[in-house]
């Protein structure tokens, strides 16, 4: 899958000013279009949990009836009915847990939003980006649904790093990967169904635990005594192409990735990501020099600190570093507090055929525009945009930025 060279922003249908799919949207769309941008990017857009966290939602299939412009829109009986044919497969075990009738006129409510938004945005140019967690919750509809294609006794999570001494205990169930095999990957093929039919492109979460995930003993605390084991590898996927034709799917090949990791990618031919708050001798690839062009740029992710906040904690070695690619780049250097508009600029000029802008970056926002700390329950997915903050003079900037390096729309 190739896109042209180009570029976009990352902000959750939450962070709106008014975290709803109303006339802040639309507006965000425009101002997209006139800053020369050809993508929205959102995190996933199903029920989160008590914390308000999209990647641990109550359904990997529903959207969530928190980002309806009008939660009391009227619903036609043929609207139900379309709905219910078109999304079978999963609606009735939604409606089930989620409280009948009304949870089903939720999603034609849903329905019928995002696809007038989608419809809009793509008159302006700008195409929609989604986000496909690996896992589901604990308990969720998905879950009480299909206990039988999930594994017992054991939980998802992450090995002991440099960040993490005991690792990451996620505790999402694991999946029983011969169980699905066995019914040939349908609830698979199904989820990939719902987000193609959502977004033009989307983003595969944790693509590495396809290939191995690191399993958790379900009364541990933390992660320390987990072990790795084999994924599916391309078999999900390969089931997947045979009903639904090509994936537009971008893989999170991010962390501990193993050249087997590297093999399954490239077999797919799923693009990859760089980050630029990895880069320069921070252990990942590098936008500039690690970047062949089927690859995905970005500042960074919602998991991580903002540029003006990493450039603030960032070391001096690094600062040498990235510093030298500025200059080898022609890129003027504004001073610290400016930092974020030069780094921006830095991570246009990759060589990969997408580059992707947290919106709190183009704000040249502190910590105050973090969206996630991963291991912290509370206190994240908060952040949020004020009307009027994303102005028509950043919009040019940011549309001179893109045509400078050849990505504007």
């Amino acid at each position: 899958m190739i896109v042209p060279r180009s570029s976009g922003v990352q902000l959750h249908v939450t962070s709106l000013p008014s975290g709803r799919m109303d006339r802040d949207a639309y507006a965000f769309v425009d101002w997209l279009a006139a800053a020369g941008q050809s993508f929205w990017q959102v995190l996933p857009l199903g029920p989160p949990d008590a914390f308000g966290s999209p990647y641990r939602a109550r359904s990997a299939f529903a959207g969530s009836p928190a980002l309806l412009a009008d939660p009391d829109a009227p619903v036609c009986p043929g609207e139900e009915d379309d709905l219910r044919e078109r999304e079978r497969y999963w609606i009735g075990d939604w409606a089930r847990f989620a409280g009948g009738r009304s949870a089903i006129r939720d999603q034609v409510r849903f329905a019928r939003e995002w696809e007038l938004l989608r419809a809009y945005a793509a008159d302006a140019g700008v195409r929609l980006f989604g986000d496909l967690p690996l896992y589901v919750a604990a308990a969720s509809a998905d879950h009480r649904a299909h206990p039988e294609l999930f594994q017992h006794g054991r939980v998802a999570g992450a090995p002991p790093d440099a960040f993490a001494a005991r690792g990451q205990r996620w505790g999402n169930p694991l999946y029983d990967w011969p169980a699905l095999r066995r019914r040939r990957y349908r609830w698979w093929i199904e989820r990939l169904r719902r987000s193609i039919a959502l977004f033009d492109l989307v983003r595969l979460d944790h693509f590495r635990g396809f290939v191995a995930y690191w399993s958790i003993p379900a009364g541990d605390r933390d992660a320390a005594a987990g072990r790795w084991c084999r994924g599916p590898g391309a078999a999900p996927f390969e089931a997947a192409r045979r009903e639904l034709g090509e994936l537009p799917l971008v893989a999170e090949d991010l962390g501990s990735i193993t050249p087997a990791v590297e093999r399954a990618r490239e077999a797919l031919g799923f693009p990859g990501m760089v980050v630029l708050q990895f880069a320069f001798g921070g252990g990942g690839r590098d936008v500039l020099t690690g970047a062949d062009p089927r690859t995905v740029a970005y500042t960074g992710t919602h998991d991580h600190p903002t540029l003006q906040d990493w450039w603030r904690q960032l070391e001096d070695a690094r600062r040498v570093r990235v510093r030298a690619a500025l200059r080898e780049r022609a890129i003027r250097w504004q001073g610290d507090a400016r930092a974020h508009t030069a780094l921006i600029r830095l991570t246009f000029s990759s060589p990969a055929m997408l580059a992707m802008i947290q919106a709190a970056d183009l704000l040249g926002l502190g910590p105050e525009g973090r969206m996630n700390i991963p291991g912290r329950a509370g206190g994240n997915w908060g952040f949020r945009l004020r009307r009027g903050q994303l102005t028509p003079a950043l919009a040019r900037t940011l549309r001179a930025a893109s045509e400078e390096a050849g990505r504007a729309s």
